[in-house]
């Protein structure tokens, strides 16, 4: 299909401008760098991956359509740990762990992280849409540092980091990686144990996922639950860590979504939890829980509006599009511009 070969052709061609070894020419790591942050708030937490080069893969139907680059090399993947985050949240809904998602954390009496009257009203859901305004400090990092961060269709009200006044929970969205963190390690404690081993066992091992990914700590994200000393990990590589993992396995991790959390007859996710995964949150429809959204067509205008999207920063993308049946994942491109590949791909699935 010749078309098929342009749009891949051009998806080689937006490649992402980060360096291999990611950082800047002073040595900041290029995430850091990219949002503003400055010292202390950048301080490097994680370890950080050198990057491989572009890849990308496309399934439709269940089977393979293309692939090109080295979809077999584990990379970071930033944000699109945060979707990996929701799946877990619909494996603890599923067992009984969190009852509602409307719940207040502070009735699950976790820790006193929830005990302020900021805090006190924080609801699973809200954590999960990013509408928490949860207040504090985790693993050294401040919630303030991300306040005012602009990430994709947000308005801020000034410069990313300068503190400004918390609202009410579930009445203001904001993009901060502090608080999905806390979300992270809300579930560790509901779990029990560390998330990676939760996730490989309950959904990547049955997916045939490969033994190659990985989910990094910070150094200091350490805690003890029922004595037994567990690292936290994060939603993402902002201060480092994060998961690391190749495009083939982030495809097949979008093919179970994709499927109602059905593999191979089994139901490894809870039925309907996709289907919640993709319910617009009130104040931001541009969001579900952990997942982006094509509401009116804001993020690919050529993407029917049912896509949902994993993003991280850099870019990686994972791709669900419901009416087309297609699976496909994107690394190491500029996002401003993949909506050129989304256009090419959808041209040619129709010659």
């Amino acid at each position: 299909m010749t078309d098929l070969k342009d749009a891949i052709a051009f998806a080689q061609s937006i490649e992402s401008k980060w360096a291999a070894d990611m950082k800047m020419p002073d040595g900041q790591f290029v995430m850091t760098w990219d949002s503003g942050e400055k010292a202390p708030d950048d301080e490097m937490l994680g370890p950080v991956a050198h990057r491989g080069g572009h890849s990308g893969i496309v399934y439709r139907g269940g089977k393979l359509l293309a692939e090109w680059g080295d979809t077999n090399r584990a990379d970071m993947t930033f944000s699109v740990a945060k979707s990996f985050l929701s799946l877990l949240a619909g494996l603890a809904v599923g067992d009984g762990l969190i009852r509602s998602l409307d719940d207040k954390v502070a009735d699950y009496k976790l820790d006193d992280g929830f005990a302020s009257a900021q805090n006190k009203d924080i609801t699973w859901r809200h954590l999960l849409t990013q509408t928490s305004e949860w207040s504090g400090t985790l693993f050294g990092k401040e919630d303030r540092i991300d306040h005012n961060r602009v990430v994709g269709l947000q308005v801020a009200e000034g410069p990313k980091g300068t503190r400004r006044a918390m609202k009410t929970p579930g009445s203001y969205y904001e993009y901060n990686d502090v608080r999905v963190n806390r979300l992270s390690l809300c579930l560790l404690q509901l779990f029990k144990e560390p998330l990676p081993s939760v996730l490989k066992r309950r959904i990547m091992d049955p997916i045939g996922a490969s033994n190659g990914w990985r989910w990094e700590g910070y150094r200091n994200s350490t805690v003890t639950i029922d004595g037994k000393p567990m690292v936290s990990v994060p939603g993402g590589g902002h201060w480092g860590g994060g998961i690391v993992i190749s495009a083939r396995d982030l495809a097949l991790m979008g093919l179970l979504v994709a499927q109602g959390g059905v593999w191979n007859g089994q139901q490894l996710l809870p039925k309907g939890w996709t289907a919640e995964l993709v319910k617009p949150c009130p104040v931001a429809p541009f969001y579900g829980l952990m997942w982006w959204l094509n509401t009116d067509r804001r993020q690919f205008a050529a993407a029917s509006e049912r896509s949902y999207f994993a993003f991280g920063w850099g870019s990686h993308i994972v791709w669900i599009d419901p009416d087309n049946d297609l699976v496909t994942v994107l690394r190491w491109v500029e996002r401003k511009q993949a909506g050129g590949f989304v256009d090419r791909l959808l041209g040619a699935l129709k010659q």
